[in-house]
């Protein structure tokens, strides 16, 4: 099997390369630009190509899988799953970004009819919310709510900051009776049970919104991490602010600067999630998870995923219903906890 890591050069592609050659595989690097793509192919012994978007399709043609890390995704998504369908190419990427999973779902019948596999999500973003999800609706089938909560170690990349800046001015978002709602940023607030201890969280819009929904079929998903009450208060006197130009501008330009989190500090530093569905009789499931910092668990996935792919039904797919509810508990240090009635 032939794939490809586009957008190697990146903090998180540079360590699913580096993970794919500690584990004996030889995936070929590629990207924008030669002076960034070169230097790390030429460290880890693989091959690279250097092409844009525009010319993905051909650049793809012996390629089986590619593993798309080249964000923000909202920009770079469509053009490589286009490509992908073209070449008869399998796609995954790492994205958390709603608007990016929806429209990727929307893409299946093109897949099918490509014999291709579309699985954006397939880091932390968003493999261990979607597999507790599927693991709690298949503890609870008759479940009509969901709230899904998660806390992260060890700060962001310039790509994670990068696209927290494009989705900074848009308020929140969730998922009411199947459709996609804005709402206020922290909404809601609740205590949510993470594997350590119960600690306070406020709604956000997370990519489950969109996955979650798809992967269990539960109407109404409400996601949340921790963050200080008054940026739910202020929301919605910052986010006009935040969808300037000038705004967004500057806020990328600090985002680039930002180097990702040290191998030393991920080592050190953790990610937890926690998950409730609730049906209509008012019967309560939970479960949690921990797992090591959330870039190592996205490398792990990517290159357990591209081993996987081959054998996944061709079409759009989500990370549980690509490989099953169990899928986390496969990835290096994962933890699972429940789910466990609640009384």
């Amino acid at each position: 099997m032939t794939w490809m890591i586009y957008g190697a050069n990146g903090f998180t592609g540079t360590l699913v390369a580096e993970l794919a050659v500690r584990r004996g595989l030889r995936p070929v690097l590629a990207g924008r630009t030669a002076a960034k793509v070169r230097p790390l192919a030429e460290r880890l012994g693989l091959e690279h190509r250097v092409f844009g978007l525009e010319d993905a399709t051909g650049a793809l043609a012996d390629v089986d899988v590619v593993a798309h890390c080249a964000g923000p995704f909202s920009a770079t998504s469509g053009p490589m799953v286009d490509a992908c369908v073209r070449s008869r190419t399998h796609y995954l990427d790492i994205t958390g970004e709603i608007d990016v999973f929806e429209a990727v779902s929307r893409r299946d019948a093109d897949a099918r009819a490509a014999g291709v596999v579309l699985l954006p999500g397939a880091g932390f973003d968003v493999v261990p919310t979607d597999c507790l999800a599927a693991v709690l609706h298949e503890a609870l089938p008759t479940a009509t709510h969901l709230d899904l909560a998660f806390l992260v170690q060890g700060g962001a990349s310039a790509g994670t900051a990068s696209t927290a800046v494009e989705g900074s001015g848009g308020g929140g978002r969730v998922r009411e009776d199947g459709e996609i709602r804005g709402v206020r940023l922290g909404h809601r607030r609740r205590t949510a049970h993470f594997r350590d201890r119960p600690r306070d969280v406020g709604a956000i819009p997370w990519g489950d919104v969109s996955t979650a929904y798809r992967s269990t079929g539960i109407p109404n998903v409400t996601t949340f991490t921790a963050f200080p009450g008054v940026l739910g208060k202020l929301q919605p006197v910052a986010a006009p602010l935040l969808r300037t130009g000038l705004a967004r501008a500057l806020g990328r330009a600090v985002a680039r600067r930002i180097p990702g989190p040290s191998a030393a500090t991920r080592a050190k530093t953790r990610c937890e999630v926690f998950g409730e569905v609730w049906d209509a009789e008012g019967n309560r499931v939970r479960a949690a998870l921990t797992g090591p910092n959330a870039y190592d668990l996205t490398a792990d996935s990517v290159v357990e995923a591209v081993r996987r792919l081959g054998d996944v039904t061709p079409g759009a797919h989500t990370p549980s219903s690509a490989f099953g509810a169990d899928y986390v508990r496969a990835l290096d240090g994962v933890v699972v906890s429940g789910p466990t009635a609640v009384r």
